[in-house]
């Protein structure tokens, strides 16, 4: 994100003769928040602006004017992609379509391919852009450290073109090989599971909650009540429970992926 709203957080709050760790105090924030964003490696929540705007008599510039940058994602999706960016442990579970963050261009392509919604070619190329960028939270070798627990239908769920199919997978398998991710696959066999009901992502953070973030056709929500969001971890934990083991997972991926192959 651009460093601009950092910078002018910044000068606001040395005009107003506060350390970062006074203004945290006032707003009710982390003082280590108060540095990424000033930083520019954060984007705060509409809420801790509106409190920063409160502890510095900002009036609403702060709330008006969070970054967003030049992505294109659905409304519902912005406050949780933001935070996707910031997050130290993801804990992804998917129902029926590979995680967006896992997602290659030749499969992010044909899941953004106009369909049953009238896009643009611009529109496509847009969403496309955003969905690849999503994936640079992968770049750090280190952090966030991320979970993936894929049901076995994201795998036979063919999605484009075979080697579009072979391809993703190969890459998942690549990703978890090299323990930049956790893999885990829930197999058909384990029948019903509390997580039918949609993907469900699980953010956590050094300086503020955990968050979840779950999604449906066209609506998604992003919970920050610390008693769902308990809950929500819970219900992931006892379904991993469930899954293949890692090194299953992975073969099973491989397996998968060649039996694609072939096809055009």
């Amino acid at each position: 994100m651009s460093n601009t709203y950092g910078e002018w957080l910044k000068a606001q709050r040395e005009v107003a003769g506060l350390t970062q760790q006074e203004l945290a105090d006032s707003a009710i924030m982390t003082r280590s928040h108060i540095a990424h964003i000033e930083a520019g490696r954060r984007v705060p929540s509409k809420e801790d602006a509106r409190r920063l705007d409160r502890a510095l008599g900002t009036g609403d510039v702060l709330s008006s004017f969070l970054p967003r940058g030049d992505v294109a994602v659905a409304d519902y999706f912005e406050a949780a992609r933001q935070l996707e960016q910031q997050a130290t442990v993801i804990q992804e579970f998917a129902l029926s379509l590979v995680p967006g963050i896992l997602q290659t261009e030749g499969y992010a392509r044909a899941v953004l391919a106009p369909g049953a919604t009238p896009r643009s070619e611009e529109e496509c190329d847009r969403l496309l852009v955003t969905r690849l960028e999503r994936g640079h939270v992968l770049a750090n070798p280190v952090t966030p450290l991320v979970c993936v627990l894929l049901d076995e239908a994201v795998l036979r769920r063919r999605v484009g073109k075979g080697r579009i199919m072979a391809d993703q997978l190969d890459y998942i398998v690549r990703l978890a090989e090299s323990e930049r991710i956790r893999l885990h696959v829930l197999p058909f066999g384990v029948g019903y599971h509390q997580l039918l009901q949609g993907m469900l992502s699980l953010m956590m953070f050094d300086d503020q909650p955990p968050v979840a973030y779950g999604e449906g056709v066209l609506m998604g929500r992003l919970h920050d009540s610390p008693a769902l969001v308990e809950t929500l971890q819970r219900i992931y934990t006892l379904t991993l429970g469930d899954a293949l083991p890692r090194k299953e997972s992975i073969a099973l991926l491989r397996a998968t992926a060649k039996d694609y192959g072939p096809h055009d």
